[in-house]
C-alpha cells in the first residue's frame, strides 16, 4: 500500500490540493533533512517537489550529463563515482572510483542553476527515497527564496563542487553523513558521521546481537502472551501502522513487570538499548525511544516474520522474563548515555549536558582538565562508532581534525616500520597532540576489535574552547611570577534567560599566601551578617576542608594573624582606620566560619587553641580603640571556651554541639524501643578515636609469645618498637611488621601511625631483628572459625540484624572525620595524623564480606547453605530498605565471592524469588560506567545513608592521583574542588539522624547486637576457595 503523503507528491503540482499539501508538509517537516528550512521554502518545496524511489544499482544521471533535476536524500545512500579517463558518453563503468557516499539528510545537484554539466556520476548503493525538484521549479524556488535559501543551499560553480552534497542540518553539525568533501580526493574517516552513529533513532548495528535479540524475542513473547491489545494496528494522521505499541504505554509495562524499575527514565532507557540494536525501532525511523504517543514496533512485526508465539515459548519465556530484566537494566544507562551523545550538540537539554558532564568527571584522559573545560566539552562532543575490527580511524600524515576518547573497545596504534607501538584502551584518548601543534597525525589508528565507540571533539571546537579558556583566565603576577589564576565563569545557571549573566571568578591556581588573601577580601564580609554578600560558591569552604594539604595549621595560623595586624601606612587618617578595622573583622569571621565548617578538628587542635588565644588577646586590646570589635570579641570568648581542656587520660571535654547532637539522635530508635537498656546503649555507644587516646594491644614475637603495650593512638611504629625494646631489653635493629593471616609479612614504616587500627582483619603486630624476618609465622588464632555460626544465624531476624548493623555501622560512620580521608589518600605519614576512625569503618566493610563468605564455606550441610544463603539476600534487603548500602555492597560482594559463587548446587536450589532479588542487587552494584547505576540511585535517597565507602575512597584515590597538586609552583585549586565535592557528598549523608522506625521487639535483641558487633571471619582467600571446593568439588 503506497503511503498517502507519496500518492500526494506523485500528483503534478497543478492538481494538488491544500489538503495534499497538508499532507506532504506534516510528513515532510519532521524529516530531519528539512528541519532547517523556514516554513514557507518548506511549503513550496511541498508545491514543487515529487517523490522517486529507486532500487540498488541504478544510476541517477552520470558524470558530463546536463542536469535537469535537484535531489534530496530521504533514505537510503548513493555512490559518488569519478572517472580518471573521460565523461559523457565515453565514461567507462569499469574505470571508477568511489569518492564519498550520500546519506539522509544531504542534498545535491546545486550544479542545475548555472547550467553547467555534472562532475559525476551517482550511483544508488541501496533502495532509496528521494526528492525530486525540476530544473525550472528549483529556479523559481531560488529566486523567490533567496533570502532562506543562501547559508542552506548555495550554487557552487568550480571543481567538484556539484557533488560537494549540503547536510541539510544545522551547519555547526559537522560533515554529513558518510561523506567527504570531494576536493579532498579521498575518504577520511575521521570525519565520519556514519548513519548508523548520526542519529539516536537509528540502530549502531546491521543486526542485533545475539544477546539482545533474544532479550527482545523474551519481551515480545510475554506481551503478546499478556497483553496482546499492546500490539496493534493504529491510525495516525489518516495513515495506519501495523502491529505497533505506543512509547508511554510501552513504559508503563515495563514498570509493572519488576520492581527493579524504579523510574520512567529507566524504563526509557530499556527500551532505547533495544532500539539502538534494531530490536525495536519507531515506524518512521525517525525517533529514539521517547516515553510520548510515539509508534515502535519488534523487528520480528516490522520485517513481516513475527508469529504468534506457541504455549511452550509463551511459558519459557515468562521465566526468563525477569532476567531479561535485570540484563535490560544494566545497560540501559549506558544506552541513554549514547542516546544523548548521538544527539547534534544544539539538541541536547540542559539535563542531557549535565549527565554527559558527569560521565566527563570520571574519564581519566579528562582528570587533568578544568571543570569548566568539561562543561564546555559537554556541549559539543559527537558520538562515533566503528563495527569491525580492523578498520583504520585515520592514517599516519593524515591532517589532525579530532580529538579521540574510547569510550568502549580498544584500538592499536601503529607506526610505518615499526608495526603496532601500543594499545589504547576504555578511557584513553588520542590525537590531541596534532591539533595542538597543528601537525599532521604521528602514527596510525587501528581498531582492535568489533563494536568500537568513541567520543570526539573535532579541530573547530576544540581550538574554540582552548581560545575561550584562556580568554576568561586572569593571571595575576608578582615579579613577574603568577601568584594567582582566576577563572571567569557564569554566576547564574540560566544564561540564556533573559536576565543579565553575572559573572565571578573562580579559582584554579595559586601560592597558599594569596589564595588565604584572595578569600578574605572577596568570600568574607567585614560587616558580618548572615546572607552572603558575594555570590555563593563553594571557594571557602573548599579552601578550609583541604588546607592541611597545602597551607597546615601552623602556616595559617600565623598568615591570619599577619592579615589581622596588617595596615597601610600611606593614606587619609580615616581611611587607614577603615582599612584597619575591616582586616580584623575578616579575620574574625573567618575564624568563626572555619569553626563551623571543620567542627571538632577545628576545636580538637592544640595549634588553633594557641592561635585563639594570641587572637582573643590581640582583639581584647584592640577594643580599646575599635569598640566595633567587642561583639567579635565575645563570639571569639564563646568559641574559646568550647574548645576541650587537656587532662592526663586524654579526654577531650566539652564535645562539639553538632557531634553532641549527631551522637544522640544516631541511636534515638534504639532509645525509643529499649527503655530499660538506655543505660547501658549510652555507657557502651561509641566515642570517635582521639590520637591522644590510650591504645593497649599485644606485640607478638617469632616464638609466638608476646607483651602487652600500652601507648597513645597516635604513637608511631618507631615508638612502638623503642618502648617494646626498651621493656624486655632487646637489641637493636628492630622492625615491627603485620603478619597476615596468609604468611605475608609487611614490614611497616618507622613514620606510619596509628599502626594498630590499619592492620588487616585478622593480622598482628610482630617484633623482630629485620634478618629474622622470614621466621615471622601465622597464628594459630589468625586462620579464624572452624565451625559456621548458621544455627544462631537462623534464629535471629533478618530484619534485626540488619538493624542492628546499621546501628553499628552508622556509629563507625559518624565517627569518622572528613580530614581522615584526606590524610588516607595523600598519606598520613606525610601530616603526623591518625586515621583510625576511618581504618575502623573500611575494616567493617571486609568483616561483614568475608563474614558472609566464612558462613556460608562453613556449612556443610546444602539444604543449609541455601537456608543462609537465603538469610543473607533477606539482611541485604533490609540494609538497602535502612539504606546502609556500605553493608548492602558488602554482603552481596561476598555472596560474589568466587567460594560462594561456585556453589552450583546450593545456587540452583535456591528459590526463584531470591535469583531475581539477587540478580537485582547484582545489577544496582554494577561497576560499569564508574558505578552509574549506583550514583543515580544515590542522587535520589535522602540522608541519613550510610554509603558505599570504597567507592568514595576510589574517588579521591582517581582525583588525587590523576591530578598533580602542585603546577608550576601553585596550587592546583581545581583539585582541591573535587575533593571537597566528594567530602561534601559523605557530609549530606551524615547530615541527618538515624530514625528508621526499629523492628517489632524480639526477645534475643542483645544477641543479635553483641552478635554483629564482633563477627569471627576467616580472612585467607586460598582456604575459603579449598574449603569451598571441600563442600561442592569440581565437576567433571
Amino acid at each position: 500500500m503506497v503511503a498517502e503523503w507519496v500518492s500526494c507528491l506523485d500528483k503534478r503540482s497543478a492538481d494538488r490540493t491544500g489538503e495534499d499539501l497538508d499532507i506532504i508538509y506534516s510528513r515532510l517537516k519532521d524529516v530531519k533533512a528539512f528541519e532547517r528550512f523556514h516554513p514557507l521554502l518548506l511549503q513550496q518545496i511541498c508545491y514543487y517537489g515529487y517523490y522517486e524511489d529507486l532500487e540498488k544499482g541504478v544510476t541517477l544521471f552520470r558524470q558530463g550529463d546536463m542536469g535537469t533535476n535537484w535531489y534530496a536524500v530521504l533514505t537510503g545512500s548513493l555512490d559518488v563515482q569519478v572517472s580518471e579517463t573521460g565523461t559523457g558518453q565515453y565514461y567507462a563503468l569499469s574505470d571508477n572510483i568511489v569518492i564519498c557516499t550520500l546519506g539522509v539528510g544531504t542534498a545535491f545537484g546545486e550544479s542545475i542553476l548555472n547550467d553547467i554539466p555534472r562532475h559525476a556520476t551517482v550511483v544508488t548503493g541501496e533502495f532509496c527515497e528521494l526528492l525530486r525538484i525540476e530544473q525550472k521549479d528549483f529556479k523559481t524556488i531560488w529566486d523567490r527564496n533567496r533570502q532562506y535559501m543562501e547559508g542552506i543551499i548555495t550554487p557552487l560553480t568550480s571543481g567538484l563542487g556539484d557533488m560537494e552534497a549540503n547536510p541539510w542540518i544545522r551547519a555547526d553539525a559537522g560533515p554529513p553523513p558518510a561523506m567527504m568533501s570531494p576536493s579532498q580526493g579521498s575518504v577520511a574517516p575521521q570525519h565520519h558521521e556514519s548513519p548508523e552513529t548520526g542519529s539516536p533513532a537509528t540502530p549502531l548495528m546491521p543486526t542485533p546481537s545475539e544477546k539482545l535479540a533474544h532479550a527482545g524475542r523474551v519481551v515480545r513473547t510475554v506481551i503478546l502472551a499478556k497483553v496482546p491489545q499492546m500490539v496493534r494496528d493504529r491510525k495516525y494522521h489518516l495513515r495506519t501502522y501495523r502491529r505497533c505499541m505506543v512509547g508511554s504505554e510501552m513504559v508503563d509495562w515495563l514498570m509493572d513487570q519488576s520492581a527493579l524499575v524504579h523510574t520512567r527514565m529507566q524504563a526509557v532507557g530499556m527500551w532505547q538499548a533495544l532500539l539502538e540494536e534494531g530490536v525495536i525501532s519507531h515506524v518512521c525511523q525517525e525517533h529514539q525511544f521517547k516515553d510520548k504517543y510515539l509508534f515502535y514496533r519488534f523487528r520480528d512485526d516490522d520485517t513481516g516474520m513475527g508469529s504468534m508465539p506457541s504455549t511452550a515459548e509463551k511459558k519459557e519465556c515468562e521465566e526468563e522474563l525477569q532476567d531479561t530484566l535485570v540484563m535490560l537494566s544494566q545497560i540501559g544507562p549506558d544506552a541513554m548515555m549514547r542516546m544523548i551523545l548521538r544527539k547534534l550538540p544544539h539538541e541536547r537539554s540542559v539535563d542531557e549536558l549535565e549527565i554527559i558532564y558527569e560521565e566527563l568527571l570520571h574519564i581519566k584522559a579528562l582528570t587533568h582538565l578544568s571543570n569548566t573545560v568539561k562543561r564546555e566539552l559537554a556541549s559539543v562532543l559527537k558520538f562515533e562508532s566503528h563495527a569491525r575490527a580492523g578498520t583504520i580511524l585515520f592514517n599516519q600524515g593524515d591532517e589532525g581534525t579530532s580529538w579521540y576518547i574510547i569510550l568502549k573497545g580498544s584500538v592499536n596504534v601503529v607506526i610505518y616500520g615499526k608495526g603496532v607501538v601500543c594499545t589504547l584502551h576504555e578511557g584513553d584518548d588520542f590525537g590531541k597532540l596534532a591539533l595542538v601543534n597543528d601537525a599532521p597525525r604521528a602514527a596510525s589508528i587501528v581498531l582492535r576489535e568489533d563494536n568500537c565507540q568513541f567520543l570526539r571533539v573535532d579541530k573547530d571546537d576544540f581550538n574554540r574552547i582552548l581560545r575561550d579558556v584562556e580568554a576568561n583566565t586572569v593571571r595575576l603576577k608578582e615579579h613577574g611570577q603568577d601568584v594567582l589564576v582566576l577563572e571567569k565563569i557564569p554566576a547564574n545557571n540560566h544564561i540564556d534567560s533573559d536576565e543579565h549573566t553575572h559573572f565571578r571568578y573562580s579559582v584554579m591556581a595559586g601560592t597558599p599566601e594569596k589564595m588565604l588573601e584572595h578569600l578574605l577580601e572577596t568570600r568574607v564580609d567585614s560587616r558580618w551578617n548572615d546572607e552572603p554578600t558575594v555570590t555563593a560558591d563553594t571557594f571557602m569552604e573548599d579552601f578550609l576542608l583541604t588546607h592541611s594539604v597545602f597551607m597546615p595549621c601552623n602556616q595559617l595560623c600565623p598568615a591570619l594573624m599577619a592579615y589581622y595586624h596588617a595596615e597601610v601606612r600611606t593614606g587619609p587618617d580615616q581611611e587607614l582606620v577603615d582599612y584597619a578595622l575591616a582586616n580584623k573583622k575578616r579575620v574574625l569571621h573567618m575564624v568563626q566560619q572555619w569553626s563551623r565548617i571543620v567542627g571538632d578538628a577545628f576545636i580538637e587542635s592544640k595549634t588553633i587553641k594557641a592561635f585563639l588565644e594570641e587572637l582573643c588577646l590581640a582583639v581584647s586590646e584592640d577594643c580599646q580603640t575599635w569598640p566595633e570589635l567587642k561583639e567579635d570579641l565575645a563570639a571569639l570568648e564563646k568559641l574559646m571556651s568550647s574548645m576541650p581542656e587537656d587532662n592526663s587520660n586524654g579526654d577531650a571535654k566539652p564535645v562539639s554541639t553538632l557531634r553532641k547532637v549527631r551522637s544522640r539522635a544516631s541511636i534515638s530508635g534504639t532509645l525509643r524501643r529499649l527503655p530499660k537498656e538506655l543505660s547501658e546503649e549510652k555507657q557502651t555507644r561509641r566515642r570517635r578515636i582521639k590520637p591522644s587516646d590510650e591504645n593497649i594491644f599485644k606485640v607478638y614475637f617469632a616464638d609466638h609469645t608476646y607483651s602487652t603495650l600500652r601507648l597513645a593512638i597516635s604513637a608511631s611504629a618507631e615508638e612502638t618498637v623503642q618502648s617494646t625494646a626498651e621493656k624486655l631489653c632487646l637489641g637493636e635493629d628492630l622492625v615491627l611488621c603485620e603478619v597476615k593471616s596468609t604468611g605475608e609479612r609487611v614490614v611497616l614504616k618507622e613514620s606510619d601511625v596509628s599502626v594498630t587500627t590499619g592492620l588487616s582483619l585478622n593480622g598482628r603486630l610482630f617484633i623482630a631483628p629485620r634478618e629474622h624476618l622470614d621466621s615471622l609465622t601465622p597464628l594459630p588464632e589468625q586462620e579464624g572459625p572452624k565451625q559456621s555460626t548458621c544455627a544462631t544465624i537462623e534464629l535471629m531476624s533478618s530484619r534485626e540484624m540488619a538493624y542492628q548493623m546499621t546501628l553499628y555501622d552508622w556509629e563507625l560512620f559518624n565517627c569518622v572525620h572528613e580530614n581522615e580521608l584526606i590524610y588516607h589518600i595523600f598519606g598520613r605519614h606525610k601530616f603526623g595524623k591518625i586515621t583510625s576512625n576511618l581504618d575502623l569503618l573500611l575494616r567493617r566493610f571486609n568483616e561483614v564480606q568475608f563474614w558472609v563468605v566464612t558462613e556460608m564455606c562453613l556449612t556443610p550441610q546444602v539444604g543449609k547453605r541455601v537456608q543462609l544463603l537465603r538469610k543473607f539476600i533477606k539482611i541485604a534487603a533490609y540494609c538497602k530498605e535502612y539504606q546502609n548500602l556500605n553493608a548492602f555492597f558488602a554482603i552481596i560482594m561476598g555472596l560474589g565471592n568466587i567460594a560462594v559463587s561456585r556453589l552450583s548446587q546450593t545456587w540452583e536450589r535456591l528459590p526463584n524469588k531470591f535469583k531475581r532479588m539477587f540478580a537485582e542487587f547484582e545489577s544496582f552494584m554494577d561497576p560499569s560506567r564508574n558505578h552509574r547505576v549506583y550514583r543515580l540511585a544515590m542522587s535520589k535517597l535522602q540522608p541519613p545513608i550510610i554509603p558505599f565507602i570504597p567507592l568514595l575512597m576510589k574517588d579521591m584515590t582517581f582525583t588525587h592521583e590523576g591530578n598533580k597538586t602542585y603546577y608550576d609552583g601553585l596550587v592546583n585549586f581545581e583539585k582541591m574542588h573535587m575533593i571537597s565535592s566528594t567530602i561534601r557528598t559523605i557530609r549530606q549523608c551524615g547530615s541527618e539522624p538515624f530514625n528508621f522506625d526499629p523492628p517489632p521487639v524480639v526477645k534475643n535483641i542483645q544477641e543479635v547486637r553483641n552478635y554483629v558487633r564482633s563477627l569471627n571471619v576467616i580472612d585467607n582467600q586460598r582456604t575459603l576457595t579449598q574449603l569451598s571446593h571441600k563442600l561442592e568439588p569440581r565437576r567433571s
